[in-house]
């Protein structure tokens, strides 16, 4: 789109896309049909596009006109001066096909990086190197959301094809050398794979999730970053910096239910690599600057990861040392206080953090210096993790040999068990308080209680959940998610839109996380039961999350929707927090497939939920 006008209208001729197992458009006019497939290759910063003649009474010339804006993610480029150019590579490269590849390269200059493109399949395609800035190019989404949203594309020139019906042609333009019949190949390998493989079950949702989630966990390079393995964990398409915290929350999902135990541990063992103080990282900056360390509740969230391991595993000396000395240091860091962030035990054995103008929580929104969302204190998700942090580390001492310190953690557990109740329970709403603080409590009625029934080790007096569960049902229960404050509240924002600021204001103020859906699913079931009819309300609970899905998700999950009706889908369009715990919890909890589940004798598959849709 530019001012005025859009350009070209090749929207008016597409009949058909697809986004699985690779996205494919199919456009048709004057009797042809041409199909496009984009790949990128895994492993690489490269991107493979395919063109197929399907049908057509004649060869078609097709002509490519790539568009480059060769920055960062998060910068745009503007027509300059400095000299851009393309230069040929000489290749004699032939593919076993007898397709002719044609390399070029774009030098670095000072504002753009080195650029390689190549294109082949028939005869090659003839390139015409007369390049052109194409101005004004608008993102609107871009605008709507507050920022800039104007850029100038460079494009290269123009590669022309001849296509008989058939044939395929290709485009491959990478950051890095290409070999293009290894591309190729590579790209190829790809689609085998996944058109080979067979499903592990009749269960289309639950392939999608699986598919989903594969695309967040990253095997890195050995010249990686410093420190890590081979794993890492995306957090969410197409933005954010790698979140530890979102990566722990996702892990069941990711790693476990899908039985990728070896990555599992790959990287729980990077992530405790970086434990500074009893903190473990929230974020590793994209530009491979320190990791951050602002989340109390992180550290916690990893306890839990681990205590999930052990329990898919099903052999506690799956705990290693490393993994037991990491857990072992965050409970005796946040007893006798964090070097960051202010995280202290009081004499009730609650935890808290009390830093000023920060936020530690997942609810951490911040527009310069205005905290939206402000909960310095004691959270009641904080100690919901540390009460299970509590009772998973106190076996594990047994089993290394410290049965004292395993005592200590069992006594503590058990007074913070009395002060939680105590001090987070609302009689008058009959559910708990969402921040404990020295001035007061804040009452605001939010989804973060979930955790004091829903983790491994309940913190919340069991003859209280259901009041908790049916306040949460009345409050902030929609078809997509929980919302993050009960809309009766002043400070509620129903609409995720507009500037920075005013997306900032509702991102904890009101929006919906599909995530949140997996707490609420296993705390539903624990206090009602795990009867065909309870796991049948729970396929209806998340029913709208895998519509998304399996329609204008494209095969992901948002990261957020509207509070208000329509609930629109919002945020970063594939988050690792929505998917993993959408799995998680579909898997575990509507499947009733987990460790803990009777092993059928015959191979008859379990039976699935039948829900009308």
């Amino acid at each position: 789109e530019y001012p005025g006008t859009v350009h070209p209208e090749g929207f008016n001729l597409l009949r058909a896309f697809s986004p699985a197992p690779f996205p494919r458009w199919a456009y048709q006019a004057d009797g042809w049909t041409l199909e496009k497939e984009l790949r990128l290759l895994r492993g690489s910063n490269t991107v493979c596009i395919s063109y197929t003649l399907l049908g057509a009474r004649d060869q078609i010339e097709l002509e490519l006109r790539p568009l480059l804006a060769m920055r960062d993610m998060h910068q745009l480029m503007y027509q300059w001066n400095g000299k851009l150019d393309s230069v040929a590579k000489e290749s004699t490269d032939e593919s076993a096909t007898s397709a002719i590849a044609r390399l070029h390269q774009i030098p670095p200059t000072s504002r753009t990086p080195e650029v390689f493109f190549a294109h082949g399949g028939g005869n090659g395609g003839e390139f015409d190197g007369d390049s052109h800035w194409y101005l004004n190019t608008i993102y609107r989404r871009e605008i709507e959301r507050g920022y800039a949203g104007l850029e100038d594309l460079w494009n290269p020139g123009v590669i022309r094809y001849t296509l008989r019906p058939g044939q395929t042609v290709h485009f491959i333009c990478s950051a890095e050398p290409i070999d293009f019949t290894e591309a190729l190949k590579q790209s190829a390998a790809m689609s085998s794979q996944l058109t080979a493989r067979e499903p592990s079950s009749d269960d289309e949702s639950l392939e999608q999730l699986k598919h989903a989630a594969d695309q967040f966990v990253v095997r890195l390079s050995p010249n990686g970053s410093v420190g890590a393995p081979n794993v890492a964990v995306m957090s969410n398409y197409p933005w954010s910096a790698p979140s530890v915290r979102d990566a722990l929350i996702a892990f069941g999902g990711l790693f476990l239910v899908t039985k990728r135990f070896a990555e599992a541990r790959a990287f729980l063992t990077m992530v405790a690599s970086k434990l500074n103080g009893g903190l473990l990282p929230t974020e590793f900056p994209e530009d491979g600057s320190p990791p951050h360390y602002d989340g109390a509740d992180t550290s916690l969230w990893f306890i839990h990861a681990v205590q999930q391991y052990i329990r898919y595993t099903a052999n506690v000396k799956a705990l290693d040392q490393v993994l037991f000395d990491t857990c072992a240091k965050i409970v005796e860091r946040y007893r006798t206080g964090t070097a960051g962030l202010g995280i202290t035990c009081d004499a009730s054995g609650l935890v808290g953090s009390r830093v000023s103008g920060s936020g530690t929580s997942w609810m951490d929104a911040k527009v310069g210096d205005w905290l939206i969302t402000p909960r310095q204190g004691r959270t009641v998700e904080l100690n919901a993790l540390w009460y299970n942090a509590l009772r998973a580390v106190a076996p594990w001492c047994d089993e290394h040999d410290q049965p004292k310190r395993g005592e200590e953690l069992t006594a503590l557990a058990d007074r913070v068990k009395l002060a939680f109740n105590n001090a987070f329970w609302h009689e008058h709403a009959g559910c708990c308080y969402d921040v404990i603080m020295d001035t007061g409590v804040d009452a605001s009625i939010r989804p973060n209680q979930l955790l004091a029934i829903s983790l491994p080790h309940a913190v919340l007096a069991p003859d209280r959940h259901a009041s908790v569960l049916e306040a949460i049902e009345r409050h902030v229960l929609t078809p997509m998610g929980l919302r993050t404050l009960t809309p009766d509240d002043p400070a509620y924002q129903g609409r995720y839109s507009g500037d920075v600021v005013s997306r900032d204001r509702a991102y904890h103020q009101g929006a919906v996380y599909p995530w949140l859906l997996g707490p609420y699913i296993s705390a539903m079931l624990r206090v009602r039961g795990r009867s065909t009819a309870m796991r049948a309300d729970a396929l209806r609970c998340v029913r709208g999350c895998l519509d998304h899905l399996a329609g204008a998700g494209l095969g992901q999950l948002c990261e957020l929707f509207d509070g208000d009706d329509p609930q629109r889908p919002n945020g970063a369009v594939a988050s690792v927090r929505s998917v993993g715990e959408l799995l998680r919890c579909y898997v575990e909890d509507v499947l009733n497939e987990n460790p803990e589940t009777p092993k059928p004798t015959t191979k008859a598959p379990a039976p699935r939920p039948s829900v009308p849709q």
